[in-house]
């Protein structure tokens, strides 16, 4: 049997990123979606997230400790002079090493911030993961296990994913050196993840289509999907109608919108249907 879950990133980005987001959840493309607890447009996000039926979606936290403000005090090893977090090179960069003791202190405090802003909420948290896959860097992963087993949240994201093949068209060299660390990390991750009481799913996939989510090429990855469950990272939204002043400025762009197109395209169905593939959302959220 193939099922697949198809998680949505960042929303509370912007009122565009998640009206795209609300498009592809509400046309049944969209099964799960990860909630960034620090986004400029989080109340309007979740003032829609009340309003649609709990059991057909799984809603999750998508941890930050790289861009924007953090909401908790007194992070000095992961925020600059301003008080911002340091970005995703330098974040990426000093997560990489574990070993320093008030740097694992400082990301277990907003990890675990940022969790008790969403369950104030009301959002009942079926997954975890991380915005640029920052839960999975060495100094991060185990905070981001203890938390989800403290708070008993299901599932954590591994990002390791075998990527396409070395010829495949359009994809930046950047891209896919980025995409084999986060894999890297995310095979390490897994390793550690055994005996925890924490699941992941079998298999993942999306490192590598970042701005290429285009029709052939989702039609492609469904028919190569191996039989298990699998998680799938789309990025869909609307673009702006104004330039957005915002640390995620960057994020709602054209290329969203042609991963929102994709997602609402009927073909994408058909594709499903045709490879025998039922989209879920995480296992539990119907309980």
């Amino acid at each position: 049997m193939k099922r697949l879950v198809v998680n949505a990133d960042d929303l509370g980005v912007d009122e565009a990123r998640n009206a795209g987001i609300f498009e592809a959840v509400r046309a049944g493309s969209v099964t799960s979606v990860s909630i960034l607890a620090n986004g400029p447009a989080l109340e309007g996000a979740l003032q829609v997230v009340r309003s649609l039926p709990q059991k057909k979606v799984s809603w999750g936290i998508h941890l930050n400790l790289s861009e924007g403000t953090p909401l908790s005090a007194g992070l000095s090893l992961l925020t600059g002079k301003e008080g911002s977090l340091l970005g995703k090179a330098r974040t990426h960069k000093l997560l990489s090493n574990p070993g320093n003791p008030e740097l694992e202190k400082q990301v277990a405090q907003e990890i675990e911030t940022q969790i008790q802003i969403l369950l104030k909420t009301g959002v009942r948290i079926s997954h975890l993961d991380g915005h640029q896959h920052v839960h999975v860097f060495p100094a991060a992963f185990r905070a981001a296990v203890r938390a989800a087993r403290i708070h008993r949240i299901p599932w954590v994201r591994i990002p390791e994913d075998p990527g396409p093949n070395l010829d495949a068209p359009g994809i930046q060299d950047s891209l896919i050196a980025e995409a084999r660390n986060f894999s890297r990390l995310g095979a390490e991750a897994r390793l550690h993840l055994k005996g925890s009481g924490v699941s992941t799913t079998d298999y993942f996939r999306g490192l590598y289509l970042k701005g290429k989510f285009t029709l052939p090429i989702m039609e492609e990855n469904l028919r190569q999907l191996p039989p298990g469950l699998t998680e799938l990272m789309v990025h869909p939204g609307r673009v702006p109608m104004a330039p957005i002043p915002s640390p995620f400025s960057a994020f709602s762009t054209l290329d969203r919108e042609k991963e929102l197109e994709t997602l609402l395209d009927n073909r994408f169905r058909l594709a499903l249907d045709q490879n025998r593939i039922e989209l879920i959302p995480f296992p539990g959220t119907e309980d």
